[in-house]
């Protein structure tokens, strides 16, 4: 789902049905538009502003939980990168090929995840270096002592962690946002911009607060979508720790 996109065809609609409903009002015979007219439909749509303002504020909640946690698992993973390559460097000079594939990896990573400078698509599938070539140089490492072999086993560990820590970034990529409720939500709120037209006077005044009214409901969508792609977008988790991550590789 391409957020602006979206966020511009639901204020397309809300606003749209606020007009159609200013619009309306000229073909409705007086007694419909009576002050106990007014007032059921005030009650009614009271309803439906409740429920889709909850929707929303559950929508907003739920992607911010999961932007934050995928922002906090990305700065672990840095920190983890950083540790593993400091527990190899202390193995001895045997680990030089393990820690120049962790710093290859890294690389890789960081040039699939946040691709923005490169005008490119975000991948975050993780590859062969991941899955494969790091941790089989790490395996195929030979203690000699008791150190090494508390330092392999270490190592060992956290190379498995970070490649099931790339393959649930991966997995947990796909949206969260479920198109149906979004469609449904901008239906309730088409419905309200519409009755709100219907007993609004036809003036300047009440065109640009229904205008305005419209650009902050899509506004929120718009953040709910950004929220749901957080290696992407215009609010995409920073790579700030990895990159700092990276300079500490090697040395």
């Amino acid at each position: 789902m391409n957020p602006p996109v979206i966020a511009l065809a639901v204020f397309g609609c809300l606003f749209g049905a606020a007009l159609l409903g200013i619009r309306s009002r000229a073909w409705l015979p007086d007694h419909h538009i009576s002050t106990e007219a007014k007032d059921s439909v005030r009650v009614a749509m009271g309803t439906v502003a409740t429920m889709a303002a909850l929707v929303l504020g559950l929508l907003v909640a739920s992607t911010k939980g999961t932007y934050d946690a995928e922002r906090n698992e990305s700065t672990h993973m840095a920190a983890r990168i950083v540790y593993l390559d400091r527990v190899l460097a202390m193995y001895g000079p045997e680990t030089a090929e393990a820690r120049s594939e962790l710093k290859q990896a890294t690389t890789s990573m960081i040039h699939h995840m946040w691709p923005e400078e490169r005008g490119e698509k975000v991948e975050l599938e993780p590859n062969e270096k991941w899955t494969s070539s790091l941790p089989r140089v790490i395996y195929a490492l030979a203690p000699k002592d008791d150190v090494q072999r508390a330092l392999k086993s270490q190592a060992t560990a956290m190379v498995d962690q970070l490649g099931q820590e790339r393959w649930l970034v991966y997995e947990e990529a796909e949206t969260s946002v479920s198109r149906t409720m979004l469609l449904v939500v901008n239906l309730w709120l088409a419905v309200l911009f519409l009755s709100v037209g219907l007993f609004a006077p036809p003036n300047g005044t009440v065109i640009v607060a229904l205008m305005l009214s419209a650009v902050s409901v899509s506004g929120a969508i718009f953040l709910i979508l950004e929220l749901d792609k957080p290696y992407g977008g215009l609010i995409a988790i920073s790579s700030q720790p990895m990159r700092l991550a990276l300079q500490h590789l090697g040395r």
